[in-house]
């Protein structure tokens, strides 16, 4: 999978559903005038943009492992301070930031339990960290018509169900064992109607994410079964895509 890719190919294939759930993440992590936030794989910018406006940019932090992000992250909101690198190795001080956010990241992290430990290390004693997940495991995430679509035509194809987090309960067992305390989940949903099929389909081709790595893999033919069975499953247009995450926080 590759997220090494322009920032408006992801935009369009999941930016569009993440810029749903922020506001509901800032809402769960409390976030108020006067904290300092850092937001752990910022991406493009969804959570950021909003981590702006409620606190001001000299108050927002972000970081993410894409250059490509990075580099469109810097150029949105160049008031903010957008660092290179990954989860698991913050280059952040202990006790940095006021509230710590992972949306939409934990579970592309290497080691998730030591990237929500670091997100813990920088945030200070009694504030917030807090990161939501795809239902993928429920089958109730954006790319769930995909995938559905996909094991229909072919039954060995992947899927990203096994992804940490992505599963009932299971980041709440990644907080628990990444030692932070008061441990709680919940659930945000991001309700995304598409015009047509195309308008669900075409960020697919731009080889974005697991999805997009496993359409890139497949030859002519397949991809042609693929995407008319995923049409067959959309049904009429325009359709709603309802997608639900798992989402946990608790404090350093």
């Amino acid at each position: 999978m590759s997220f090494e890719v322009a920032a408006d190919a992801y935009d369009r294939f999941m930016g569009r559903f993440s810029r749903l759930l922020s506001p509901q993440m800032l809402e769960l992590a409390g976030v108020h005038a006067g904290q300092d936030a850092l937001d752990v794989g910022c991406g493009t910018g969804a959570l950021t943009s909003l981590l702006v406006e409620r606190l001001g940019s000299e108050h927002v932090t972000g970081i993410d492992p894409s250059a490509a992000f990075v580099d469109a992250a810097r150029e949105r909101f160049p008031g903010v301070r957008i660092e290179h690198g990954s989860a698991e190795s913050l280059p952040f001080a202990d006790d940095a930031f006021d509230v710590a956010l992972a949306q939409l990241v934990v579970h592309f992290m290497s080691d998730p339990v030591a990237g929500l430990r670091e997100m813990a290390r920088v945030t200070r004693p009694g504030g917030v960290v807090a990161a939501c997940v795809w239902d993928h495991g429920g089958g109730t995430g954006p790319l769930s018509l995909y995938w559905r679509a996909a094991h229909d035509v072919d039954p060995a194809s992947p899927d990203e169900s096994n992804l940490p987090g992505a599963r009932s309960g299971h980041l709440v067992e990644l907080f628990e064992s990444a030692a932070l305390h008061d441990v709680e989940g919940s659930v945000v949903v991001a309700e995304l109607e598409m015009p047509t099929f195309d308008d669900y389909w075409a960020p697919f081709e731009r080889g974005v994410g697991p999805a997009g790595a496993h359409l890139a893999s497949l030859d002519l033919p397949a991809r042609a079964r693929l995407h008319d069975r995923a049409r067959e499953l959309a049904g009429g247009e325009p359709f709603t895509i309802t997608a639900r995450a798992w989402a946990a926080r608790g404090t350093a």
